[in-house]
């Protein structure tokens, strides 16, 4: 093999790693969340307003950056047609941010180019390619400010990205500061650019939203600590947590209150990892930056009760970043020891994940879909209302005017939970008076049955059970097997 082409083995990784996710793209495995986000794109591209009903302004995303990224793709590819290049766009700066990874850690090009792939075809990486969120541009992100105005040193680099890794999750201020405190301790000084960069980026993010939406922090943090604010004892945090950690340390949710898996996962991380460290290599200062960033985040989201799944996804897969090296490095019965891991972990692990993303894309895009696009046939006025939860399928693809429960995409809500939270659904359905209802629950039955009855007739019923049949009978036994969604029922106002 001649040197150019043993030099480029990383970026042939990088590709073939790309294409190896895009038969993902064919589960239709999107996050609900990512619509919310699109849907707001599409908004700015039909009213020129940064919001999700019409030209009221309100940041019903997590994440600015990412509605600018997918108004593009929108405006370029059109909204029938911008979902699989947007897609693809992520899978690919995703690998690319994988790529920054492998160059801050390893010397080889061979171990580079073996670590690009395996890390590739982890669950939490097919997630942040493949699911729609904004995670494949923030890892880019995140990895090119290391690789560039950490490794190389480039003062533009400690400058421009904290200000675009900020803007696009506000959360990402505890990746920045990890690094701040690092370097800090490490090079026992400051780097004044990187602090002109993090304040730049504090800056930009406040004044952004305090300017256009007249708040300091997005919309969506707000609403979910007002939703699902919960007063706790310090027994019952500790509870909380000991019932929970299991399912978002390591890759694999379990059923149960135990996961044996990520115990022992969590054990040989922390083992690798020390035993790396160890060495007293130049790359120790990426591997503490990484290591600590993990764990600090998900300690942080798991105490505040944020049990949702994409939070945890970039911290899963960079606490197993020092089991990879570990394996690739072994110059004692290396193929040994990369055959065990590929065999008894990451192809194990692929099929897990094809199983998931094949139920869990019918649940959502063949069955919480088919609700969209029921109420887009059937409700032709755009300016009605429905009330529901989440905000996701059913709003982008019926088009309707929506309230949703917790209030990410409608404020006015929120005034409710804080007047009387224990009636909030009720009272929005008196003052708002929406069109269409959907629930889990039948909502004839219950004290307010009679208030339903009188005012709301039961238009159609939704049931996951029958969206798990399949010509395909391998498909058939998957959905079966893994049923994805949850039953519910429409309602419509009746005429006064």
């Amino acid at each position: 093999m001649s040197e150019n082409t043993k030099k480029n083995l990383p970026l042939y990784a990088v590709i073939f790693a790309v294409i190896a996710k895009l038969y993902f793209l064919l589960t239709h495995h999107i996050q609900e969340d990512a619509f919310i986000t699109w849907r707001v794109a599409q908004n700015l591209l039909d009213y020129g307003v940064i919001g999700f009903n019409g030209d009221t302004k309100i940041s019903a995303s997590t994440t600015h950056l990412y509605v600018f990224v997918s108004y593009f793709f929108n405006l370029i590819f059109g909204k029938e047609n911008f979902i699989e290049p947007l897609l693809i766009l992520n899978t690919v700066l995703f690998t690319i941010g994988t790529l920054f990874l492998s160059h801050l850690l390893l010397k080889n090009p061979w171990q580079k180019a073996i670590f690009i792939f395996i890390f590739g075809l982890l669950p939490p990486s097919i997630k942040i390619s493949i699911l729609g969120m904004e995670y494949g541009i923030l890892f880019f992100l995140e990895m090119a400010l290391l690789y560039y105005g950490f490794k190389k040193e480039k003062k533009w680099a400690l400058i421009v990205f904290p200000v675009l890794i900020l803007f696009t999750r506000i959360d990402t201020i505890i990746f920045l500061g990890i690094i701040f405190l690092v370097d800090a301790f490490w090079n026992k000084k400051i780097r004044w650019n990187y602090i002109v960069g993090g304040i730049l980026a504090v800056f930009t993010s406040l004044a952004f939203n305090w300017f256009y939406f007249g708040e300091i922090v997005n919309n969506t943090i707000i609403a979910k600590k007002l939703a699902y604010d919960r007063l706790y004892t310090l027994s019952q945090d500790f509870e909380y947590f000991r019932l929970n950690y299991g399912n978002f340390w390591g890759m694999l949710k379990l059923p149960g209150d135990f996961n044996p898996v990520t115990i022992v996962i969590a054990l040989f991380e922390l083992l690798c990892f020390i035993y790396l460290v160890r060495q007293k290599e130049n790359r120790n200062f990426f591997l503490w930056i990484i290591f600590l960033f993990a764990w600090t985040k998900q300690i942080i989201f798991l105490s505040q009760k944020s049990l949702f799944d994409w939070y945890y996804w970039v911290p899963q897969i960079l606490l197993f970043v020092p089991v990879l090296i570990f394996v690739i490095e072994q110059k004692v019965k290396r193929n040994w020891w990369l055959s065990a891991l590929v065999i008894f972990y990451i192809l194990p692990m692929l099929l897990f994940q094809t199983v998931h993303s094949i139920a869990t894309g019918n649940g959502e895009w063949n069955y919480r879909r088919s609700i969209g696009l029921f109420l887009d046939v059937y409700e032709k006025d755009k300016t009605q209302w429905i009330l529901l939860e989440p905000a996701g399928y059913i709003p982008y693809f019926s088009g309707l005017r929506t309230i949703d429960e917790v209030g990410l995409v409608d404020q006015q809500i929120q005034e409710e939970i804080k007047k009387d939270k224990p009636h909030y659904w009720l009272n929005t359905v008196k003052k708002r008076k929406p069109k269409y209802m959907l629930s889990y629950n039948n909502l004839f039955e219950g004290k307010d049955g009679d208030y339903y009855k009188t005012h709301y007739k039961l238009l159609k019923e939704f049931r996951i059970k029958d969206h798990l049949k399949s010509d395909n009978k391998i498909l058939e036994k998957i959905y079966k097997l893994k049923p994805s969604g949850t039953d519910y029922n429409l309602y419509e106002k009746i005429k006064d």
